[in-house]
């Protein structure tokens, strides 16, 4: 009778974590992106081989432009230099500005190579987002100053958990 019940937890445990990873993140309801433009401070990401030279003091400038886009300027410090990529973002969904692409790529003015750029957790007082992904292959947590309080942490890993992702596989990014 125990191992039929170690079993069957097992069972809805592993079915339960599907269910969460054949869903798409939940995004916030809205973002206004007058409070979002700004400087912020990686805190911690998914290791990808885009940042895969940066060793911390990462951060990321975002104003707008005039007809509506974002100017995004990501930068982190390499081992003998600061290196900077200039990208633009847009609003996919308009309704609640929580959905983005951004593009780093441009030949002619012409912008290629749109990534996903969820924003599925954004504190009310915007001191740190989560981003994301629908695949869950890339994500980071922003703040507003470089490190976060142990409260606030707590909040980022719950709405991480939340949305499927496993908090273990962020690194952290050091700031100085």
């Amino acid at each position: 009778m125990k191992y039929r019940f170690i079993l069957f937890f097992l069972f809805i445990s592993i079915n339960t974590m599907a269910q969460i990873q054949n869903t798409e993140p939940i995004t916030v309801n809205h973002v206004d992106l007058e409070r979002y433009i700004g400087l912020w401070y990686e805190i911690a990401r998914i290791p990808n081989r885009f940042q895969k030279n940066c060793i911390g003091n990462t951060t990321a400038m975002y104003s707008l432009n005039e007809d509506g886009t974002i100017k995004v300027v990501n930068s982190c410090e390499e081992e003998d230099e600061t290196n900077s990529a200039e990208g633009i973002a847009k609003v996919v969904d308009k309704k609640t500005n929580s959905k983005l692409e951004v593009s780093f790529v441009s030949i002619f003015g012409i912008n290629l190579f749109w990534g996903d750029y969820w924003i599925i957790g954004l504190d009310e007082d915007y001191s740190y987002a989560v981003v994301g992904t629908p695949n869950r292959k890339y994500g980071w947590i922003l703040g507003r100053s470089k490190t976060l309080p142990e409260e606030k942490l707590d909040e980022v890993y719950s709405i991480l958990e939340k949305n499927g992702y496993n908090p273990q596989d962020f690194k952290n990014t050091r700031q100085d």
